[in-house]
């Protein structure tokens, strides 16, 4: 009597325990989130666990049969805790004189695979026990079934029958054939032991082991298994689609945070739909990585080098010394980042240059310093001086008088002609026409908003990251039109709910006919211009840009565009230091570009001539301005334009 009063108040208290564990959480498979690239293809996973979760009806009967005859022959019999097992299992061992032989039913492996029920100790065997009734009162026998599918960890970090199959066969769970199944089956008990990757003998043992036990309980013929032996099994391990460490990957995650919550992230299973190009970035991660060890290898290079960083420092995770470069490809046609490159190796630092770093970025400014003056009315045709700035020539610098890079001055020439020489002693003399007010203006509208109030602004004097320049450029392409860069262009939970759709509506900044002019102008620098290697280089589709140079060769740029495509590259170190002697824009980082560019499809980036490109004059009509949308890209509606301040005419 007491024996049976102590049973019962234990078995009180455990049932009371059970039921504070939620039988929800059964179901709430967490799985990795996926990232697709812009062709809805995958792309990569994030952290967590590495699970593809499919419904029971997706998964072969051949493996549902192996299962049941490997982990749990009655399993349809039973409440969740099978007596008859636990006695067999108890005489086993005492046969045996050992603890092989366990007892615990599928759904007891299923109890503890959902929630924390403590370590291997009698008080977890109980709790798992009445865990395990009220799952099976909770859920259906194939509920229970699928769920428990869909939790097993198969080795080498894949969890659920479907990444298993996809990660040994490279097929669905669906087509699983017998002799495949009765192996995923087997090595259940011994994932790592017997993985089919690393100890195909052992795994081929334990499909055995499986297919007998099938026969023994007439799922299977003496025929049929034989046949599943015979066939041989075909290991075509797919590439694993693991958790991705690279540049873009890095950009996905920190556009998530801002989008999605702390707990919608951590629930994982989220299909998160991106801009991102694979071919171009890879491109552009393989070009900066090339062109700069090549850079490394010239005669007379006395930086540290990339080959020489050792192993040993990248285990102590020292900061990479060697030279660095950083790159940014959007699609002026909607705002999308289709590559982002922050470094040369993701592995030895995973700084995000291209992001997070503030440069100086030097004559890539001249291009907004003439789109101001263009809009007060300069004319590219328009003579400008070349000569050395006079004391007190410059409004607030008396004593400032900037030469130009090559040391010369080349007396009258036409303002375009600054432009595409990167005249340093035009371009002073043309903001100081526009105003150093309208200036700073303009670079505000384009997203260059930190543009110092001083002369030496007109030189690009001041810093900015490589994405906010890039997109600053993508106004000349759009014709006056800004849209903002996004990587992430919606984002699903795992039941396919749309948890963020990107809305990238173009705002109309600045006139389409001043952006036009510099444009023309700036086709001219591929042309014959500061980036003219371009050229010669054989790229020949329609483009312009704009080269860029830091005092002592610190920093060297290279942002440009075709009607479709804006990139932009950056190389320089680190801490900013000279790079090399004659180390310019148009031979440090447009090499880059070129490689980039020539590779974009034409079908999918056509490169079109560019629209415009006359003198706007003082008399350009303003274009009409859309008002934003909020989803998609459905055409605006048009409004008028509210009036500009009025200007005072360029005055040279």
């Amino acid at each position: 009597m007491w024996g049976a009063l102590a049973g019962g108040v234990v078995g009180g208290i455990y049932s009371l325990w059970a039921s504070q564990y939620d039988m929800a959480d059964v179901q709430q498979i967490r799985e990795r989130s996926t990232v697709f690239d812009r062709d809805g293809k995958p792309y990569g996973r994030l952290q967590g666990e590495n699970r593809l979760v499919v419904p029971r009806k997706q998964v072969s009967p051949f493996f549902v049969k192996a299962l049941l005859a490997r982990e749990d022959s009655r399993f349809y019999k039973h409440s969740g805790v099978d007596p008859i097992g636990i006695l067999r299992a108890v005489f086993r061992n005492v046969i045996a004189r050992s603890a092989a032989q366990g007892a615990s039913t599928l759904t007891q492996q299923l109890a503890r695979n959902s929630f924390p029920l403590g370590g291997k100790n009698l008080h977890r065997k109980i709790l798992e026990a009445f865990v395990s009734v009220r799952i099976e009162k909770h859920y259906s026998k194939e509920e229970i079934l699928e769920h428990y599918m869909n939790r097993i960890y198969f080795g080498a970090g894949v969890y659920g029958i479907e990444t298993a199959s996809q990660a040994y066969f490279n097929k669905r769970a669906a087509n699983l054939t017998l002799g495949e199944a009765a192996m995923l089956s087997g090595i259940i008990r011994g994932p790592s032991r017997f993985s089919p990757i690393t100890n195909f003998e052992g795994a081929i043992r334990e499909r055995d082991t499986v297919l007998e036990r099938m026969i023994k309980l007439g799922n299977v013929t003496h025929a049929e298994a034989a046949a599943a032996r015979e066939l041989p099994i075909q290991l075509n391990p797919k590439r694993r689609l693991t958790v991705q460490e690279n540049y873009a990957m890095d950009l996905v995650v920190r556009e998530l945070n801002k989008l999605i919550s702390e707990d919608q992230l951590a629930e994982g299973g989220l299909r998160v739909y991106t801009s991102l190009d694979p071919l171009l970035q890879q491109t552009a991660q393989d070009a900066l990585n090339n062109h700069l060890t090549k850079i490394e290898g010239k005669p007379g290079y006395n930086h540290p080098k990339k080959a020489d960083f050792t192993k040993e420092a990248r285990e102590a995770e020292v900061d990479p010394a060697y030279l660095q470069g950083a790159v940014v490809v959007l699609d002026n046609r909607t705002g999308g980042i289709r590559a982002i490159v922050g470094g040369r190796d993701y592995s030895d630092s995973r700084y995000n240059r291209a992001v997070l770093s503030q440069r100086p970025i030097g004559s890539t400014f001249k291009s907004f310093v003439y789109l101001a003056a263009f809009g007060r009315g300069l004319s590219p045709g328009s003579p400008i001086n070349d000569g050395p700035i006079q004391r007190g020539e410059v409004r607030g610098a008396a004593n400032w008088s900037p030469a130009n890079s090559d040391g010369t001055f080349k007396g009258m020439m036409s303002a375009e002609e600054g432009l595409i020489q990167s005249r340093n002693t035009v371009t002073v003399r043309v903001g100081e026409g526009a105003g150093l007010q309208e200036v700073a203006r303009v670079a505000g509208a384009v997203g260059l908003d930190k543009m110092p109030l001083r002369p030496a602004s007109y030189l690009g004097a001041f810093e900015a990251s490589l994405l906010h320049l890039t997109t600053a450029y993508t106004v000349f392409p759009n014709s006056g039109r800004l849209r903002k860069p996004h990587l992430i262009e919606r984002i699903d939970d795992a039941a396919g709910t749309v948890l963020y759709r990107a809305s990238s509506p173009s705002t109309a900044v600045l006139q389409s006919g001043p952006c036009g002019t510099v444009t023309a102008t700036l086709t001219k620098v591929l042309d014959r211009g500061t980036g003219a290697t371009a050229r010669a280089a054989g790229f020949k589709k329609p483009a312009a840009g704009k080269t860029g140079t830091t005092d002592e060769y610190k920093d060297a740029w290279f942002v440009g565009f075709t009607s479709s495509l804006t990139a932009g590259v950056w190389v320089g170190f680190d801490k900013p230091q000279h790079t090399v002697s004659q180390g310019y824009g148009a031979t440090m980082a447009l090499p880059v570009w070129i490689e980039i560019m020539n590779v974009a499809p034409d079908q999918r980036y056509p490169a079109s001539a560019f629209r415009g490109g006359g003198d706007p004059g003082l008399s350009a009509a303003a274009p009409p301005r859309a008002v934003p949308v909020s989803k998609g890209d459905a055409p605006p509606r048009a409004e008028p334009v509210r009036p500009e301040p009025v200007l005072k005419p360029f005055v040279p």
